[in-house]
C-alpha cells in the first residue's frame, strides 16, 4: 500500500510539519528504516538516530527541526505508529466464525454466539463459552468453567476445571490456568499431597503471555484482577491475589498466598516470597528477591530487596572493592613495619 504522510496524518488525528505529499510505502524502525518508510521517534532525545535514518517521515512526540523529514506530531507517538503499521499492513481477518467438526465439545456445554471453535478444540462439561470467543486449534477447556465474551485463547493453551474469566480477556500458547498449586505436607515420613480443591479467576481485560501458569487455590480462589498484564513464562502460586492494571514481566515468580495492590509492577525474574504483601503502586526492579513485604509506592530492587536508592549505592560501592582492597593490603603492609602486626593480617 501507498498513501501520502498526510494521509497518515489524518488518520492519527497529528500535526503534520512538512512536505504533505511524501509518498509512504511501509513502517519500520528507526535502524531498519529505508527511503519511503516512516519511523517512530518516541523519546526526542534520541533524535540524532532519527537525522541518522533513511525514513522520509516520522511520528513524533514534539515539535523537532525536520531534518529533510515531514514529521506527524501527536500526543502518543506509540499509539500513532501503532495505528498506522496496521493501516498499511492491514488488518490480519478474525477466524472464521462457528464451531469446527474436529472439535470435540461437551453435550452439556454452551457455545455463545459467532463463537470461533477452531479444530481440536475440546471443551468439557457443563462450560460456558460467551459471544464472539475465539478458541485457537489444541485449546481444552475443563469442566465447568466460565469464559466471558471476547474471550481469546491462543493454540494450546490449557484452561482447567472450574476457572472463571471475565470479558476480553487474552491468554497466550502453551499457558496452563488452574493447575493444581504445589501443596504438600511432611507427615508419616513421607510428602503428602494437599488436595487443591480452588479455583482461578481472571477479571476483565487481562492479558496472560505464553507459557505462563497460574496455580488454583487450595481451597478459595486464585484471583488476577480485571486489566493486569502478565508476560511469558511466570509463575503465580495457590492462593495469591494479584491486584488491577499490574503489570508483571517475563519469568516473574510469585509464591503462595501472596496479594498486590492495584498498579504495581515487577520487572523480570522478580521473585516473591510466599505470604508476602505488596502495596499498591510498587514497582519491583528485573531480578529483586523479595521476602519481606513492600509498602506502596516504593521502589525495590536485589536479593534481599531493599529501597532502590539504597541498591544503587550498593552496587557502586561493590565496583570499588577491588581497588579498596588493594589500597587495604598497601596500608597495612605500611603498618607493619612500624608497629608488630602478625604478617597473616596483611594477607587479605
Amino acid at each position: 500500500m501507498t498513501v501520502t504522510v498526510q494521509q497518515l496524518a489524518d488518520l492519527v488525528q497529528g500535526n503534520l510539519f512538512g512536505d504533505r505529499d511524501v509518498a509512504i510505502h511501509s513502517a519500520c524502525g528507526l535502524e531498519e528504516a529505508q527511503v519511503g518508510d516512516i519511523t517512530l521517534l518516541a523519546d526526542p532525545q534520541n533524535v540524532s538516530r532519527l537525522q541518522e535514518s533513511k525514513a522520509v517521515a516520522a511520528v513524533v512526540p514534539v515539535l523537532l527541526p525536520t531534518c529533510g523529514k515531514a514529521l506527524i506530531q501527536v500526543a502518543d507517538p506509540l499509539f500513532a505508529f501503532a495505528a498506522i503499521v496496521q493501516h498499511l499492513r492491514g488488518i490480519k481477518p478474525p477466524p472464521p466464525e462457528g464451531i469446527d467438526a474436529r472439535a470435540v465439545i461437551a453435550p452439556s456445554a454452551q457455545v455463545g454466539e459467532r463463537a470461533s471453535i477452531q479444530p481440536f478444540v475440546l471443551i468439557g462439561e457443563n462450560t460456558v463459552i460467551g459471544k464472539r470467543c475465539r478458541l485457537a486449534p489444541g485449546v481444552r477447556i475443563g469442566a465447568n468453567c466460565r469464559l466471558g465474551d471476547d474471550v481469546v485463547i491462543h493454540a494450546n493453551a490449557v484452561i482447567q476445571a472450574d476457572t472463571l474469566i471475565g470479558d476480553r480477556v487474552i491468554v497466550h500458547a502453551n499457558t496452563v490456568i488452574g493447575a493444581d498449586g504445589f501443596g504438600y505436607r511432611f507427615t508419616r515420613g513421607q510428602q503428602r499431597k494437599i488436595p487443591q480443591l480452588g479455583t482461578v479467576v481472571l477479571g476483565d481485560d487481562v492479558e496472560i503471555g505464553a507459557g505462563t501458569k497460574i496455580d488454583r487455590g487450595t481451597f478459595g480462589p486464585t484471583t488476577i484482577a480485571a486489566g493486569t498484564k502478565i508476560g511469558s513464562l511466570v509463575q503465580i502460586a495457590h492462593n495469591c491475589q494479584i491486584g488491577e492494571h499490574n503489570l508483571l514481566a517475563a519469568q516473574v515468580g510469585i509464591a503462595g498466598s501472596c496479594a498486590t495492590g492495584e498498579n504495581a509492577v515487577m520487572g523480570g525474574q522478580a521473585g516473591v516470597k510466599d505470604h508476602i504483601q505488596i502495596g499498591a503502586g510498587a514497582v519491583l526492579e528485573p531480578g529483586s528477591g523479595v521476602i519481606e513485604n513492600i509498602p506502596a509506592r516504593s521502589r525495590v530492587s536485589l536479593y534481599p530487596s531493599r529501597d532502590h536508592a539504597d541498591a544503587d549505592e550498593i552496587v557502586a560501592g561493590l565496583k570499588e572493592l577491588p581497588q579498596m582492597r588493594r589500597n587495604l593490603r598497601r596500608a597495612l603492609k605500611r603498618l607493619k613495619g612500624e608497629f608488630a602486626i602478625p604478617a597473616e593480617a596483611c594477607e587479605a
